[in-house]
């Protein structure tokens, strides 16, 4: 997909390049803290015993435990955590200290820092600061050490910043049937815009995560980071999925028409993709005109998003800058729980939540005003 670019704002297609996290700090030289350029795979800390001598089946074994632990948590939480852990050891760096062991003194100060804007560094929000200190704890239970988040010198510098800068959360905006309609209308009938609109209305329709959309496989086993599979009946598609929340099917009926019919654009793009087996979204050649065998990133779901909602004319009353803040990938999943008007355990289901309450979050605009407790109380 060629890049948009609309008022100094760059959309890029899923053909760009995509670069991989990165700091601007320098490289340093190895020394204590040559721990923070560690791949998360050395920081999943499994060892023989020290009284066990090694071998070339124990160290196989040792291999495999690793790969086991790196599976417990996401891959994008891997990579967040580990960015986390480098963050804080440039910073215990430039303060002077060590890392380890872990000093609730020092991780408050870090914490204290993270609240303040110094210079060109902008204060992160509360939400990121704990999800900092999330990353901190898993990466030294990943070296054997504790760092206890209740100790005063974390928990009442955290509570003060809560309490001075807490905001509300920001939610992505829902898109509407409206919204997703206008948004394929505006994709090309290439083998590009086959997939990108399949992308789309299987996203919206089935309620799911981008990293669900793109770790879909045609058939059970087909790749070793399939994430599930897709079987395409008379009456839909069933998609088993192993998610956020673990094993759950997730049943995508046959729309009214076939332009916008999330089954129908699915078998569409397989077809003209030649696609019979391995990931069910690749990516496709410059040209557009042909299907790759490399699978599709999540990250080309969010740009697709903006891209189509600023070509739609979505919300079109907003400044350009607003609305692509406004939209991301999990626009798609709030789309499909604020316009399904059914049951709520029926939508629950479909998003694969654990509890209704969460559910009900993403039913904002749907439920908006429609119990109004002004007149029940006779006003």
């Amino acid at each position: 997909m060629s890049s948009l670019t609309n008022n100094g704002t760059k959309i890029v297609g899923s053909s760009g390049t995509e670069s991989d996290i990165s700091s601007s700090a320098p490289h340093a030289v190895p020394n204590s803290d040559e721990r923070d350029v560690r791949t998360s795979r050395d920081q999943v800390s499994i060892t023989l015993p020290a009284h066990v001598a090694g071998s070339g089946a124990l160290d196989r074994l040792i291999d495999t435990a690793r790969d086991y632990a790196e599976a417990s948590t996401a891959e994008n939480t891997n990579k967040a955590y580990a960015v986390d852990w480098k963050h804080f050891t440039r910073w215990c760096r430039l303060k002077g200290t060590d890392p380890l062991p872990p000093s609730p003194e020092m991780v408050g100060l870090y914490v204290a820092d993270l609240a303040a804007a110094t210079g060109a560094s902008p204060a992160l929000s509360v939400s990121t600061i704990e999800r900092r200190l999330s990353g901190l704890a898993w990466n030294y239970r990943q070296r054997g050490l504790t760092l206890d988040r209740k100790d005063r010198h974390i928990a009442t510098v955290l509570a003060g910043i809560k309490r001075k800068h807490a905001r509300p959360p920001v939610q992505k905006e829902a898109i509407l049937p409206e919204d997703i309609q206008a948004m394929v209308a505006t994709l090309p009938y290439d083998l590009r815009g086959l997939r990108d609109r399949a992308i789309l209305l299987l996203g919206y329709a089935g309620g799911l995560r981008r990293s669900e959309v793109v770790c879909l496989d045609v058939h059970k086993d087909d790749t070793l980071d399939s994430g599930g599979w897709v079987e395409v009946f008379d009456g839909g598609a069933l998609l088993t999925l192993n998610a956020k929340t673990g094993w759950r099917e997730v049943e995508v009926g046959r729309g009214s028409s076939d332009q916008t019919c999330p089954v129908h654009a699915l078998e569409k793009w397989l077809h003209f993709a030649k696609i019979d087996f391995g990931p069910v979204f690749v990516r496709t050649s410059r040209d557009g005109k042909h299907a790759l065998e490399a699978r599709l990133s999540d990250k080309h779901i969010a740009r697709l998003i903006k891209a189509t909602v600023l070509k739609s004319g979505v919300r079109a009353d907003l400044p350009e800058a607003k609305r692509l803040a406004m939209f991301s990938g999990h626009s798609l999943r709030a789309g499909l729980a604020s316009s399904a008007e059914v049951d709520e355990r029926y939508v629950q289901k479909q998003l694969g939540h654990a509890s209704a309450e969460m559910t009900r979050r993403y039913q904002r605009r749907r439920d908006r005003f429609r119990v109004n407790l002004t007149k029940a109380a006779g006003l």
